[in-house]
């Protein structure tokens, strides 16, 4: 039914014709089966890397290495005590199918989390898991402050990097009404609803904004006016702060600590090769993902009791020339 229609001729023959998207309308991406063998396996697109199957988020420890006291060394000492940084754990493996947005995810793990009682006080994640509605929602819900760069603001004001953008504005939520960077005043606030979203609709007077001298910078809209859509105030303020913050040296220091996960994600590929799933179905996969993370964990705790490195150095194919060159 998917993939061909059924239709009976006026000879009374039944006629099978391959579906086509534009006439016969296909199913949504999260519905269609992309493999005979396996009903779960979905498939989804992310640049131009094209995914059939299933999709790991994988949650770690993460800490910045504490310096050994003066005239002690690095590695662990007797009894097992150590100054060395202790080797980061994974703590959650969450399995979806390919199309589930990160963002999505994120509520999910931090419950998986909380029912194990191994909750972070700080969260380090890309940029697909975040939002406005989820830094204000972890640090109410779990107490959890997310660590992630924000989206940049997309119109054509900020892109252009001249104008005046959202955060230009000064918005006084008690009085409902916005102020310009020329101290004009908007004449309007509408609270409405965006594919279910609360937003606020503001917008300014044609009388104010059509002799305004600095219209060009503001906006180009035909009515000669500027009209601005805002988040809830919490989520406002969060979202502007949290873009003032990851242009500041100090945050941009503090989230390198986040690359470590992509070790974590090489180190899965390359010893357990999760890249392909070896079972059928979403629940069998999940485990084989458990699996894998339960082997990361005792080999680096392994390693970590032995006293050999976390991690491994390694030479790329032009210095190895230059050093055969050398010798």
């Amino acid at each position: 039914m998917q993939s061909y229609t059924r239709t009976v001729a006026g000879s009374g023959r039944e006629v099978v014709k391959r579906r086509e998207a534009e006439r016969d309308g296909l199913p949504p991406g999260h519905r269609r089966l992309t493999s005979p063998y396996d009903t779960d396996a979905r498939r989804s697109v992310k640049g131009d890397l094209w995914r059939n199957g299933f999709k790991i988020h994988i949650s770690e420890t993460c800490q910045s290495p504490e310096p050994a006291p003066a005239g002690t060394t690095a590695g662990p000492g007797p009894g097992g005590h150590s100054r060395a940084p202790r080797p980061n754990l994974v703590t959650n493996v969450t399995t979806t199918d390919a199309t589930v947005p990160d963002n999505a995810m994120l509520d999910p793990i931090h419950q998986a989390l909380q029912r194990r009682g191994l909750l972070p006080g700080e969260h380090y994640l890309d940029s697909g898991y975040a939002s406005a509605e989820l830094i204000v929602g972890s640090l109410k819900r779990f107490g959890i402050a997310l660590i992630t760069p924000m989206l940049r603001d997309l119109s054509r004001q900020a892109r252009a990097n001249e104008g005046f953008a959202v955060h230009d504005f000064r918005i006084d939520w008690q009085g409902r009404q916005a102020v310009c960077p020329a101290g004009k005043t908007s004449t309007t606030w509408s609270p409405c609803l965006q594919a279910g979203v609360a937003k606020t609709v503001v917008t300014f007077s044609p009388r104010t904004c059509g002799p305004c001298p600095q219209r060009p910078q503001c906006t180009t809209s035909k009515l000669q006016r500027r009209q601005l859509t805002l988040q809830p105030q919490e989520m406002h303020e969060a979202l502007r702060d949290a873009r003032a913050r990851q242009e500041t040296e100090e945050w941009k220091h503090k989230y390198a600590l986040r690359a470590g996960v992509e070790g974590t994600i090489h180190q899965a590929t390359a010893v357990t090769g999760i890249r392909r799933a070896r079972y059928h179905g979403l629940r069998k996969t999940h485990l084989d993902h458990i699996y894998s993370a339960v082997a990361l964990n005792l080999i680096r705790l392994d390693a970590w009791w032995h006293g050999h490195p976390l991690d491994r150095t390694r030479t790329s194919h032009l210095a190895r020339l230059e050093l055969a060159l050398a010798a």
